[in-house]
């Protein structure tokens, strides 16, 4: 015998075609009541945070005579025989409405019967503008006292419920709009987005630097060793590239006599998809004349912490459970002492391949066979040993010249080139060289790449002639540095995706994703 259960007795649900075709029929309502459910605007005079800000200290049960007009989305609704309370939403936050029915229809003549209209019209997710006074209820909860309504936007699809919210993972990035209405914290990660692009954006403008917009179509890809995404130009007849990096144009700039030139947007390179890989991402980069790689390791840890300070106003940051201390001066190590730190091996000890690759193999490297170099091999082994245990920011210098073809070759050190990486919890984070100006070097090196592209390397490009044309017109010593934007907001938001911090990830349909 099955013993009586404890919970109610389940509630038949109504399906989405439903509830959509309900609601359809609350805007034929609304129409023949002479209200247009989707208004052409409203008037406000404040928002949720400025009435919360305002008025926190006011006592319960008391009324502020001041006349204010808000606007939002319903979020929740009680109604209670004359009375109702509903929760509305702008874009700063929420506040309570209180709706009374003696009240209201003392102020509104149109519609008759506007409080029962109210209750019947209106459901979780419409829009509603509202004037009214500031009332704090005998409960606490600061309240607008609605005088007069309006619904603004009839809401034909329920929001997910209030208990067990939006949680599929890719549905929130796939309908990011919702995941926008009833997840706060998302809508404050792109908030604080705007707020870091825009402190960047100030700094550098408080430096001297100039942005200028470069093109995403190019002849040529090149910048970066990076598979990039084709198109066709119809009226051209010719195949381009979108872009994988904005390096050599901005180079083409300080050819042409700019000194301090930047640009922040958008990358589109068509390599894998992971926590920390997107198909299109945003990077800055920014190139200075007269200035090396010790200069942009400076211009980065004031960037990084200005950004920081503007936004969060601390440099010790909370990230996935670590604490992370942007203070500088951060931490510099050469790859050879990475290395040598995390494996014990002294790559730069070997005159021979064969000998590194043996090395390698005793400490666990895997792939080794197929590094051409002993220079690919140190950065192979840096990869596989040293990338993911760098959780304090820390600068990795004077890389290989065979996997660095737009540095400067090292003053001091041959075999190397005067560049840096820094990480900062196990991730890249920024990019810099001091810029290879020498063109003869230069067209070695792309020549070199092209004919890695020949024999089938995806990531490799050919010669952009130009930009050798423009190397020999003479670029000034240069520094150039590149911020990977999306992974320094996902530091300062504590977000462990990427695509928990663009907007819009790139997603494959769902009728080809797996069920």
């Amino acid at each position: 015998m099955s013993t009586p259960s404890s919970q109610p007795p389940a509630q038949p649900t109504s399906t989405l075609e439903e509830i959509r075709a309900t609601r359809l029929e609350k805007v034929d309502q609304l129409k023949q009541l002479g209200q247009n459910p989707y208004a052409y605007g409203w008037e406000m005079t404040h928002h949720a945070a400025d009435l919360q800000t305002k008025f926190a200290d006011l006592p319960d049960g008391e009324e502020v005579d001041l006349e204010v007009s808000i606007a939002g989305r319903i979020l929740a609704r009680r109604v209670f025989g004359k009375l109702a309370f509903f929760s509305l939403q702008d874009e700063t936050g929420t506040i309570q409405l209180y709706l009374d029915k003696k009240r209201i229809e003392a102020e509104m003549a149109d519609p008759p019967n506007a409080f029962n209209h109210l209750k019947q019209l209106t459901d979780v997710g419409d829009f509603l503008g509202v004037k009214g006074t500031i009332k704090r209820t005998e409960k606490g909860e600061l309240s607008v006292y609605v005088r007069q309504y309006s619904i603004l936007t009839k809401s034909l699809l329920p929001l997910p419920d209030k208990w067990h919210g939006l949680t599929d993972v890719a549905k929130r990035y796939r309908q990011r709009y919702v995941d926008l209405i009833v997840n706060p914290e998302v809508r404050e990660t792109f908030r604080r987005r705007a707020l870091i692009t825009a402190a960047i954006r100030r700094y550098l403008d408080q430096q001297g630097f100039i942005e200028i917009e470069t093109p995403v179509l190019m002849t040529e890809a090149g910048g970066a060793e990076a598979r990039p995404f084709i198109t066709y130009h119809n009226t051209l007849e010719m195949e381009l590239y979108l872009r994988i990096a904005t390096e050599l144009h901005l180079k083409r700039l300080i050819v042409g006599g700019f000194e301090k030139v930047f640009e922040l947007g958008r990358i589109f390179r068509n390599e894998g998809i992971s926590t920390r890989h997107n198909p299109e991402f945003t990077t800055i980069e920014i190139y200075q004349a007269y200035a090396d790689y010790n200069d942009m390791m400076a211009l980065t840890e004031a960037i990084v912490v200005y950004a920081c300070q503007s936004v969060l106003g601390i440099l010790r940051v909370e990230y996935q459970g670590q604490t992370i201390d942007l203070t500088p001066p951060w931490r510099r190590v050469t790859m050879h002492d990475l290395v040598q730190e995390k494996t014990g091996v002294d790559f730069s000890q070997f005159s021979s391949l064969s000998e590194a690759k043996a090395a390698a193999t005793k400490v666990g490297i895997q792939g080794v066979e197929e590094c051409e170099s002993i220079g690919k091999l140190l950065n192979e082994a840096f990869e596989q040993k040293g990338e993911e245990t760098l959780i304090q920011p820390t600068f990795v210098l004077d890389y290989p010249v065979e996997i660095s073809p737009l540095a400067k070759p090292h003053r001091a050190k041959p075999g190397l080139v005067e560049r840096f990486e820094l990480f900062i919890v196990g991730r890249e984070t920024a990019n810099s060289f001091s810029e290879l100006t020498d063109p003869l070097d230069q067209r070695q090196r792309l020549e070199a790449q092209s004919a890695r592209k020949a024999a089938g390397d995806l990531e490799a490009h050919g010669v952009d002639e130009d930009f050798l044309t423009a190397l020999e017109y003479g670029m000034p010593p240069t520094g150039g540095l590149g911020i990977g934007i999306d992974r320094l907001v996902m530091l300062l938001t504590n977000s462990p995706s990427i695509r928990d911090v663009i907007a819009f990830p790139l997603l494959k349909p769902e009728k080809s994703e797996e069920v």
